[in-house]
């Protein structure tokens, strides 16, 4: 049996590659505070600064990718994928479905493949909605 030094320890929980471990998610909250408050100002974004936004993880974004047709980020020579604004926005809307409306992957295909205007436009009414909400939190806080 192998037993690690606690500074192997340290090295490995502090290291940026690699796969994380699943602890490091469960206390994530499953619903992004404000999706749309993250500004896009790049014309690119790895998987993993995508996994970050959604605070999931990069093989999530993977699945949904081969899940959902409406989703396909470019790839470079390497294979490695690059998410465009637009990319991201789909994730949004994925994200909308599958964690906050609670639908299944099949009903979230569904419902994109249905009716994805009205699904967007009700999508970016609860985006408004809610920041109109937090605006009114901080205004009566600060009263």
């Amino acid at each position: 049996m192998h037993s690690s030094s606690s500074a192997e320890q340290q090295q490995r929980s502090t290291s940026s590659r690699g796969r994380k471990p699943i602890s490091e998610f469960a206390a994530l909250p499953l619903i992004v505070e404000d999706p749309a408050a993250v500004p896009l100002t790049k014309q690119y974004y790895t998987i993993s600064e995508v996994a970050e936004m959604f605070q999931t993880t990069p093989s999530q974004i993977r699945f949904w990718e081969r899940e959902f047709d409406i989703l396909q980020p470019q790839k470079n020579r390497k294979g490695d994928r690059l998410f465009r604004p637009e990319d991201i926005e789909h994730l949004r809307l994925i994200y909308y479905l599958i964690r906050e409306r609670k639908y299944t992957i099949e009903g979230a295909k569904q419902r994109l493949k249905e009716d994805l205007k009205i699904t967007r436009t009700r999508f970016e009414l609860v985006q408004s909605l809610q920041r109109i909400r937090q605006f009114l939190i901080q205004l009566k806080e600060n009263i």
